[in-house]
């Protein structure tokens, strides 16, 4: 995709191919002794957030601390979005803004905070209660986890339990009174609760590259300290979008039409990659994912290393919102859960990365074409694969912008002294 104008020859067809043509002209007065890589530390620095274009209204959502688990679920899956931030229901409306939200709430965190209880529930045979009972039955067990209570009637679920990993479970678990009337305000300690960092809409492009690269945020939301509220949220596709936009012109092309190889990527090595078998337990792959603190991991045949599909930390929606879809699965496989949800997204939704498959690269092709394929994809990670298609390595969005550019010494100072920290009883 080239940078073009519109008819009058002027202005660029979209308003990132804008915001990179401001970095050519950037780009074009640095020193000449400068590398490519300083010269565009130069031009991001030059450049405030608040001329990254605007997020879809969507995109820039924000929940109460008073909404259920349910309803911040069924928020996140209808915008199409990982995480939002959450307001704090009891804040005055004069509130500045680092009093005004408390955190950021995330697909995962919910979903491990429901298996961290349900964790809780021990002794006795609860795969033939969730199997056999009504939901009556079922609620009391659920409520009691929540409250931290053990009973002889009840054993953990682990991921790997039938119990967890039968379709009923999760039907019953999304109906009960536990999920629909837990607050997302009463979770905000008990799991890796994102702290709240906003960049003001005169800090630069560059501090904001380094947030979503080496400081491994996904997103990063933009503050206007009149409103005292959230003005646009960037995040890492959007960047990515935007890198897109700007194939053409030459500060893109000088960096973007190296091969991976030549840029050291992929970053990880085909005897890391972290990876769930299609016979085990889709559970286990999201558990592994928090663990790892990984948004994805690919599918791998068993006893092989070729991959049959990705597995995205946004998938877990799917386990939330849609789960009758199991129904006819005693146990829910990585490979099961792929074919149920491509089956449901088939006839519900034409457009899903989960009906593409595998997406792969090799080394040899070039950033350009690597960065096209995940920006029309709307996808988060690659994998790169040999000439046999066995896997040899993954790219994630991080890893792009990170070769992008590098923090200088001493960059970002006392910045992270404002950062409002994890509560102290969170589970990192």
């Amino acid at each position: 995709m080239v940078v073009n104008a519109d008819q009058d020859g002027e202005t660029p067809r979209s308003p990132e191919a804008k915001l990179g043509m401001q970095v050519e002209d950037l780009w074009d007065v640095q020193e000449a002794q400068l590398s490519p890589t300083e010269k565009l530390n130069a031009c991001f620095e030059s450049i405030p957030v608040s001329a990254f274009p605007q997020a879809p209204s969507s995109q820039v959502t924000e929940i109460s601390s008073d909404s259920s688990l349910a309803e911040a679920v069924k928020l996140l899956a209808r915008n199409k979005i990982l995480s939002a931030p959450v307001v704090d229901c009891k804040a005055p409306e004069d509130a500045s803004w680092i009093d005004r939200y408390i955190g950021i709430v995330e697909f995962a965190g919910i979903v491990v905070w429901i298996l961290h209880q349900s964790e809780k529930m021990e002794g006795g045979d609860f795969f033939d209660l969730a199997m056999n009972s009504s939901e009556n039955d079922f609620g009391p067990a659920v409520a009691a986890a929540t409250n931290g209570m053990t009973s002889p009637r009840f054993r953990s679920i682990h991921p790997d339990s039938p119990t967890a990993t039968c379709g009923k479970f999760f039907e019953m678990l999304t109906s009960s009174n536990f999920y629909k009337d837990t607050k997302v305000g009463d979770i905000s300690g008990s799991f890796r609760w994102a702290p709240f960092l906003a960049l003001q809409k005169s800090n630069s492009f560059l501090t904001m590259l380094l947030l979503l690269s080496k400081y491994r945020m996904k997103s990063v939301p933009v503050v206007d300290l009149g409103e005292a509220k959230i003005d646009n949220i960037i995040t890492q596709s959007a960047v990515i979008h935007m890198l897109e936009e700007c194939a053409g012109l030459h500060w893109f092309e000088s960096w973007g039409s190296k091969k991976l190889f030549e840029l050291g990527l992929p970053l990880m090595k085909s005897s890391h990659i972290i990876k769930v078998c299609e016979d085990e337990p889709v559970l286990q792959a999201f558990k592994v994912m928090r663990q790892k603190g990984v948004g994805g991991l690919p599918v791998v045949q068993s006893g092989g290393n070729k991959a049959i599909g990705n597995i995205s930390i946004r998938d877990i929606q799917f386990l939330l919102i849609t789960p009758e879809i199991y129904n006819e699965y005693r146990s829910i496989t990585a490979k099961n859960f792929l074919t149920a949800v491509r089956s449901y997204l088939e006839e519900h939704q034409k457009e899903s990365p989960l009906l593409s498959g595998m997406v792969t690269c090799r080394r040899d092709d070039t950033l350009k074409e690597v960065i096209g394929k995940l920006d029309s994809m709307k996808i988060h990670r690659i994998y790169v694969v040999d000439e046999t298609g066995d896997l040899e390595g993954v790219i994630t969005l991080r890893d792009i912008i990170s070769k992008l550019v590098h923090e200088p010494r001493g960059y970002f100072g006392d910045f992270f002294d404002g950062v409002i920290p994890l509560p102290a009883n969170s589970r990192v």
